[in-house]
C-alpha cells in the first residue's frame, strides 16, 4: 500500500527557507517519478515539481515557472524520499503541499497528474 511520511506542517516568516520530505514505505518505487503539488485555499491544485525515477536519468526535472531558482526537487531512491527545497518564501507560496508518484515521466506527471496521493501537509508562509 503507498504510505508516506511526510514533514510536519509548518508556519514559516516570509523571506525564509523550508526543506521537505516524503517518504513511502512498503514498496520500492525507484522506478516512479516523484513530485510535489500544492493547493492553497479557494484555487486549484497546481504542480510545483516532479522528478524522474532514478538518480541518474535523462528525464529532466520540472519546474512550475513562478518558482524556478526559488525551489530544487532531489530525491533518495535508498529511502524511497523525496525532497522539496524552499527558499525565500513569500506568503503566495502557502498551501498544502503533497507528494505524489508514479510509473510515468515527471514532466507528465506534473503535468496530468494521477499517480498516488496522500493528504499533503501544510506550509504556512506569514508576513
Amino acid at each position: 500500500q503507498w504510505r508516506r511520511g511526510e514533514s510536519g506542517g509548518d508556519v514559516v516568516q516570509a523571506g525564509r527557507s523550508r526543506r521537505r520530505a516524503c517518504s513511502v514505505s512498503g514498496r520500492s518505487v525507484e522506478q516512479y517519478a516523484r513530485g510535489w503539488f500544492r493547493q492553497a485555499p479557494g484555487k486549484e491544485r497546481e504542480a510545483v515539481s516532479c522528478i524522474g525515477a532514478k538518480a541518474a536519468t535523462s528525464d529532466s526535472p520540472y519546474y512550475k515557472d513562478s518558482i524556478k531558482g526559488r525551489f530544487t526537487i532531489s530525491r533518495d531512491n535508498a529511502n524511497n524520499t523525496v525532497y522539496l527545497q524552499m527558499n525565500s518564501l513569500p506568503p503566495e507560496d502557502s498551501a498544502v503541499y503533497s507528494c505524489p508518484g508514479g510509473p510515468r515521466p515527471a514532466t507528465e506527471l506534473c503535468i496530468l497528474g494521477g499517480g498516488y496521493w496522500g493528504k499533503g501537509t501544510l506550509v504556512n508562509v506569514s508576513s
